[in-house]
C-alpha cells in the first residue's frame, strides 16, 4: 500500500514526497527532519486516533495527517486545531488526492479532544 501512495503522490505536481519509512519507529524523526505539511499513515482502524497522531499533531499543530487502512475502504484525515478531529475519507485515488487537496470539503464525521501530556 505505501507503495501504491507514494506513486500516487508522485506522480502528482503539487505534491512532494519528502521522506518515507516502513518502521513506526522512524516516524517521528523523519517528521522532525522533513516538517512535512501533511504526513500519510498506514493505520488498521483510522476512526481510531493513534498515539502518534496525537503526539506528532501537538508538536507540529499545522501539519495533518492522512490515515489509510486500505483493507477497510476508508481513511482518515486529522488535523489540530484546538482539537484534533477526523473525517473519513474514500480510500481510493480521488478520495486521498481529495482529502490532502480540499480538506475542508470532506465531510466532517466526528471530533475528538486533543490530549496534552
Amino acid at each position: 500500500m505505501r507503495e501504491l501512495v507514494v506513486e500516487v503522490i508522485s506522480d502528482q505536481p503539487d505534491f512532494e514526497v519528502a521522506g518515507e519509512t516502513e518502521k513506526e519507529s522512524e516516524v517521528t524523526e523523519l517528521v522532525d527532519k522533513t516538517r512535512p505539511d501533511c504526513l500519510i499513515i498506514a493505520l488498521d482502524q483510522p476512526e481510531v486516533l493513534h498515539g502518534l497522531c496525537g503526539f506528532l499533531l501537538g508538536r507540529y499543530p499545522q501539519m495533518k495527517i492522512l490515515a489509510v487502512a486500505a483493507e477497510r475502504g476508508n481513511s482518515a484525515f486529522y488535523w489540530a486545531s484546538v482539537d484534533v478531529r477526523s473525517k473519513i475519507v474514500e480510500t481510493s485515488e480521488e478520495g486521498l488526492l481529495s482529502a490532502l487537496r480540499n480538506p475542508s470539503k470532506v465531510q466532517e464525521s466526528w471530533t475528538m479532544p486533543a490530549v496534552r501530556e
